[in-house]
């Protein structure tokens, strides 16, 4: 047989789940006829076959994670494998069908499912893979840490009694990598302010006008317009300024990215997110536009909450977080007076930018937003 393993489908991104096959084990298939449909941590794309044959094998089922260089398929005959490079991969315009499972090498045997850095013998790993028990979660009771069969029964009996874990999957799971990357790599710090918004219209885009506040800023200020490299304490301050807006969906977090917004009117940057949104919700946004964000806007006062310490993304070196706008009673002219004010929050990694550059930066925002 001959393999074809899972192209490098672009971006650095090392894995991708198996979504659905449009092909089985007997299937003649052309050359880049669409066989598999995998969905990355950016978006769902279709793998196209790489020769003319015919299916012997598939490695794995939707819902399987299928890392790059790893098997994907074979075909009959005889010959070397088919490697890993394709025609043309293209996103698909479906939505997802499925959300992603956690980490699952495809192409070995079941039992690659199982921790191999915890000491077990094999009747242990199997009455474990059995019971449906990792034995990651387990601490040996034995002789030098050696995980017996009481040790799995009891996780076992432990897991029934708390129900099934839900395995993180798709957006949700990358979403989750990304903040122990944020954790590990990023030294933040949050500073907050209020700005009193009564010179608003009624009407105001809130969200636009926060954009062109972060413009301004990073004009003002453009040491947090950046990216830090940390492993070789490198900095690259950014001309343009593209601001990655979370968008909270049923599926996890989204950060589409608002691109090159000190050179767009406010009707062009408000169709524009308004086409990202649309993209989103449909899960048929391209990968392309959520990379390159310079700096990161998280909106969360739409639904609640006043200040936040919103987590910066490597190599950004900033994210501002905005409140709930709300009444509060406020100093005007030495006397109290009820006004909107709308809260914000800035975190910065301490490693890029200092103190000063971040309280300058957020005063510029709010000499921005404190204008009619």
């Amino acid at each position: 047989m001959k393999t074809f393993k899972l192209p490098d489908l672009g971006e650095g991104l090392p894995e991708a789940e198996i979504v659905e096959w449009h092909v089985k084990v007997g299937d003649t298939v052309e050359a880049d006829q669409v066989v598999v449909s995998v969905e990355t941590a950016k978006a769902i794309v279709d793998v196209p076959s790489p020769e003319a044959g015919t299916i012997a094998k598939l490695y794995g089922e939707p819902g399987d994670i299928i890392h790059t260089g790893e098997p994907l398929l074979a075909f009959e005959g005889e010959g070397g494998d088919s490697g890993t490079v394709v025609g043309e991969l293209k996103t698909s315009g479906k939505e997802k069908g499925k959300a992603g499972q956690d980490q699952f090498i495809v192409g070995a045997a079941p039992s690659s499912k199982r921790a191999r850095a915890n000491r077990a013998t094999p009747g242990v790993r199997t009455l474990a893979e059995r019971l449906g028990v990792s034995l990651e979660q387990i601490k040996g009771r034995g002789p030098g840490g050696l995980i017996t069969n009481d040790d799995v029964h009891r996780q076992a009996s432990h897991q029934k009694k708390l129900g099934d874990a839900e395995l993180l999957r798709g957006t949700r799971r990358t979403m989750a990598k990304n903040m122990a990357q944020s954790h590990a790599q990023v030294v933040p710090v949050s500073i907050f302010e209020d700005v009193d918004i009564d010179a608003w219209k009624k009407g105001t885009d809130i969200t636009m006008r926060l954009v062109q506040a972060i413009g301004a800023a990073c004009e003002a200020c453009p040491e947090l317009n950046c990216w830090f490299d940390g492993d070789n304490l490198t900095r690259r301050l950014l001309e343009e300024v593209h601001v990655g807006i979370a968008v909270d969906t049923p599926y996890g977090l989204f950060v589409p990215v608002l691109r090159d917004i000190t050179h767009r009117n406010l009707k062009d940057l408000r169709k524009g997110l308004e086409n990202l949104r649309e993209a989103v919700a449909t899960r048929k946004i391209p990968s392309k536009e959520m990379q390159g964000a310079t700096i990161t806007l998280s909106n969360f006062g739409t639904m609640t909450g006043q200040y936040a310490n919103p987590v910066i993304i490597p190599p950004q070196v900033a994210i501002i977080g905005s409140g709930s706008i709300r009444d509060k009673v406020v100093p005007v002219d030495g006397k109290p007076v009820i006004r909107p004010v709308l809260p914000l929050s800035l975190t910065f990694d301490h490693r890029a930018a200092t103190g000063g550059e971040a309280s300058r930066f957020l005063g510029a925002m709010i000499e921005a937003l404190s204008k009619p």
